[in-house]
Parts: C-alpha cells; structure tokens; sequence
C-alpha cells in the first residue's frame, strides 16, 4: 500500500511558495509586538496608550477579513493573494512619512492598512493550504504551513532585538537602570524622537521591498487548479446560515478569538515584564527571541504528535500545560515568573492552526472562504485584549504583587476557554465518529 503524502507532489512548488507566506506574516507580526515598549518611551506614552499599536494592527485584521473572502468568492486565491502583498507594501511604504511626521497616529494607520493585506493573506493561504489534499490530512497540513510562520516571527524579533532596540538612544538609562529620555530638554528630546522613529521605519520599508518581489514571483508563477476552490456555488446568505448552524465552527471562531488574544498578550507585553525587574529593552527581548524558539519548535512536535494524537486531546494538554505557565507567571515575582511567561509559548504553538482546523473540519467545500474569514476575523481578539491589560499594566501595584504580573490573569483567562472548546470538540467528533 502507497504511504499517503501530506503534500501531493503536484501541489509542492505552489505548497512551497504560498508556505512563504506564512513567514512573511510572522515578521510583520513580530517585529510589531516589540515596538508597544519602544513607542511607549520615544512618543511618551502610557502603556494603554501605546497599545493601541495592537488595537490598529489586528483591528485591520478584523475590517478586512470579510471584505477579503467575499473578494476570493468572486475571483481567485491567486488574485487574493496578489492584493494582500500589494496592500502589505503600501502600509509598510507608509512608515516613511509617518516618521517624518513624528505623529503616533500616523504609525497606528500604517499598521492599519499593512494589515488589511495580512487580512487578505491569512483569509485566502489557510483554506488554500486545506485544499492542497485530502480533508483527513488538512489539519496536519495546515499545522506544517503554520510551522514556517514563528521562523518569520523570529527574524521579525531579532531585528527587533539586535537592530532596532539596541539603536534606541531613548532607551538609555542611567546608573540606576533608570530611564533618561523623560528628564531631556524638550529640543533635546526632539533630536532623539526623529532619530528613533527613523530607526524603526527602516525595517518596515526593507521588508515592503520584499513583499514587493515576492508579489511579482506569484504574479509569474501558474497556479495550478485544486479539488476544492473558493466558494463556487452557495450564495453568501447560505453560507451565513450553514456557518451559524455548525456548532463546532460556531464555537471554534469563539476559541481563536480568545486564543490570539492570550498570544498578542502574552509576547506583546514581556519587555514590560522584564523591565519591572530592571532588564533594558534590548536584553527583554531576547526572552521573545527564546520565546518564539520555543514556540516554533513546539509546533513542528505537535504537528509530529498529531499523526498519533487526536488533535482536539492535543490541543487540551497544550491548553492546560499554557494555563500553568500564566499561573506561575501571574504568581511568582523575579526571573521565575519570566520563565513560566517565556514557556507559555511552548503550549502555545498548535493552538491557532488546531482550532482553526478543528472549526473547518465540517464546513462544506463551498463555504470554506468565508469560513475562513470568521476564523481571520476572530484575530480581533489581539485588538481588544491588550489595551486591557496596558490598563492593568499602567496601575503599577495591585494590592501589593506587581500589576504586570497580575495582568496575566486575562491570558490564563483565554486558555481556559481554549480548554473547554478542545473539550468540547473531542466529545463532538467522538459523537460523530460513533453515528458514521
């Protein structure tokens, strides 16, 4: 008998090429993430404040993602894909005059619109990945995709970490880990600000010339016809209807919404936790370097495990095992604490492409775009959640434990609900594997 291929070799160059993708959006991702602590002190903000770098990062996210599937509806995943590296482009182009500027608004809106290309990119590479190959395989093979995306993630934050950070002259401190910046003159502070934010235009406009070459590759290249292709014959309102009425796509949109939440928290706001214990930026950000590492190598294991392991008991292991690494982070102060944040990712690794998976494994052929762009949509969640706890962040001390350990609260909060939709997912499929 014939070993079944995860990746038919008549699909592996454009399996290869649209798996590039995922890189593409880890670094943009990534890099982002970082940047909440370095406009927190350049443009001298809150933490709440500055997290609105998220809210406009994954709230573009959230206004393009149905727009998106509606658009692969009616063309093609190649025609989505070539608008999602084009609007990718023009945000990070648009970092060049927001740095002129000095305005953080004008940064917030060219993260904005960079995402709306994300939007596009994340809505039309998952449910094509799906369909290059059989529906019993198309989780693991999602799961392998998405295993490319931290490797993007990890360049994203070490360009962050070992570029960006380390050229911050606001971030200087003083003999007391002290920083210097807010004590400046106003035309001192000046001078650094236009540098710093030139500093971080750069890479954003490097990785826009990337984007660029890599649209003109896929542009070039055919793509060949699959099994199953964006929605064909459901009318949208059918597809509306057929999504709503499956419960275990119902409930799986809930979970992502919740898990990328936990996610955006939890490496979004490790520079803050380490600066409470007197570590710089820079130094901070090597614990999201390991972090990612950790969180790459994790899902290669998962992806491993899963031709072993239902993927809905896996996911519950890995939601319970990340539960237990916030509760040590929420409860134990010092280095301790920043171990168990650094090891959440490790848990965190299959959780967003196993939902996903788990969320479209009954949704019929014709529904799969739009399906995906509620599963995209679901990234709201990294929009919503992390303003809240900048919120928490900014009270410093709450009854007397350090409010950015106590913070973690609301991502123990999300993988609890992860939890209970891997539960609850395990028993459905158990039911429906018995009635077939």
């Amino acid at each position: 008998m014939a070993k079944e291929r995860l990746v038919e070799k008549k699909y592996l160059f454009i399996f290869i090429l649209i798996t590039s993708l995922f890189a593409l959006w880890g670094f943009a991702n990534d890099i982002t993430n970082p940047m909440v602590a370095a406009f927190q002190t350049v443009m001298e903000l809150s933490a709440a404040k500055a997290s609105l770098v998220q809210f406009a990062f994954y709230g573009g996210y959230a206004t393009m993602a149905i727009p998106a599937a509606l658009f692969i509806r009616r063309h093609s995943y190649k025609s989505g894909i070539l608008l999602g590296l084009a609007l990718y482009a023009i945000g990070a182009f648009l970092f060049i005059p927001a740095a002129e500027f000095q305005q953080f608004s004008y940064f917030c809106v060219s993260l904005y619109v960079l995402t709306f290309g994300l939007a596009f990119l994340e809505t039309t590479a998952n449910p094509f990945i799906l369909s290059l190959g059989k529906k019993d395989n198309a989780t693991r093979r999602l799961n392998l995709s998405q295993s490319f995306n931290p490797m993007g993630s990890i360049l994203g934050m070490s360009v962050a970490s070992f570029i960006v950070l380390p050229q911050l002259i606001s971030d200087k401190r003083d003999a007391a880990g002290n920083i210097i910046f807010h004590s400046l003159p106003d035309a001192e502070k000046a001078s650094i600000r236009l540098h710093d934010l030139a500093v971080i235009r750069n890479p954003y406009v490097i990785i826009g010339l990337v984007v660029l070459v890599v649209l003109i590759v896929i542009a070039l290249t055919k793509v060949p016809k699959t099994d199953i292709q964006p929605d064909e014959t459901n009318s949208t309102r059918k597809t509306l209807s057929n999504l709503w009425h499956n419960k275990m796509y119902r409930e799986g949109v809930l979970a992502q919404m919740f898990y990328v939440a936990a996610q955006i928290m939890t490496w979004t706001f490790i520079i803050q936790y380490a600066d409470n214990l007197g570590i710089n930026k820079a130094t901070a950000q090597t614990y999201n370097i390991v972090a990612m590492a950790l969180f790459l190598c994790g899902r290669f294991i998962a992806t491993a495990l899963m031709k072993y392991v239902n993927s809905s008991k896996l996911l519950a292991i890995f939601a319970v095992g990340a539960s237990l690494c916030a509760i040590g982070t929420i409860c134990i102060v010092g280095k301790g604490g920043l171990y168990c944040l650094v090891g959440i990712s490790a848990f965190m690794s299959l959780m967003f492409p196993t939902i996903y998976g788990i969320a479209l494994e009954k949704v019929d052929n014709q529904d799969a775009s739009l399906g995906a762009a509620f599963l995209v949509e679901a990234i709201v969640g990294g929009a919503i959640m992390p303003p809240l706890q900048g919120m928490i962040i900014d009270q410093e001390v709450i009854l007397g434990h350090p409010a950015v350990n106590v913070s973690y609260v609301l991502p123990l909060l999300c993988f609890v609900i992860v939890f209970i939709y891997a539960v609850r997912s395990f028993k459905a499929r158990q039911k429906i594997a018995t009635l077939n």
